[in-house]
């Protein structure tokens, strides 16, 4: 049995353009408008998931996807930085920042460390390989980072070492206990 699993990074938001740590916020105009020109161009899959968050429900929504939210997709918990940027956060407390991007256990902010997020989306990912489904999720860059990780058999400190763009999507296929990244494409760059 193969699972099929496809993350799709949520369109952009205001705080993608300004590098902060991202609150509960809508798409911004260049996310809205990117995902005009996707419509159509994404697998067809037997399960659809999305995160909470609200980039990720008007993502689904601007590709006409009937997507159901998972809890376990959510971004990362960024506690007390939430909302603000990482400019402003270095100046406040670069320590902090050192700390929470060369320590993958770290959590400076009060939220989630690295090695948290990638237990949860690791767990997530485990349950997926009991069947054989095809599964499109709608969610974020710390998620899809975290499941990349995985399925290289890396460990979390991996993260600082992953890019993924607004609107990119990671094709991974799971079986035998084992994960595998098929490809990773920035869907705006696939026409």
């Amino acid at each position: 049995m193969t699972t099929r699993l496809h993350l799709l990074c949520s369109a952009s938001t205001s705080s993608v353009s300004s590098i902060a740590f991202p609150a509960d916020e809508p798409l911004d105009a260049r996310g809205r408008e990117s995902l005009s020109m996707l419509s159509g161009r994404l697998p067809s899959c037997d399960i659809i998931l999305r995160s909470p968050a609200l980039r990720a429900a008007q993502t689904a929504e601007g590709l006409a996807l009937d997507a159901r939210v998972e809890p376990l997709l959510r971004d990362c918990d960024f506690g007390r930085w939430t909302g603000r940027s990482l400019a402003e956060i270095q100046a406040q407390a670069p320590e902090a920042v050192i700390d929470w991007l060369e320590n993958p256990h770290a959590a400076p902010h009060g939220g989630e460390s690295f090695a948290d997020v990638m237990t949860r989306v690791g767990g997530w990912m485990d349950d997926l390989l009991a069947g054989s489904e095809s599964v499109l999720a709608i969610t974020h860059s710390f998620i899809i980072r975290a499941a990349i990780a995985r399925a290289l058999g890396a460990g979390p400190e991996t993260f600082r070492h992953i890019d993924v763009a607004p609107l990119t999507r990671a094709k991974l296929s799971g079986g035998g206990g084992r994960w595998t990244l098929a490809a990773l494409v920035s869907l705006r760059d696939e026409r």
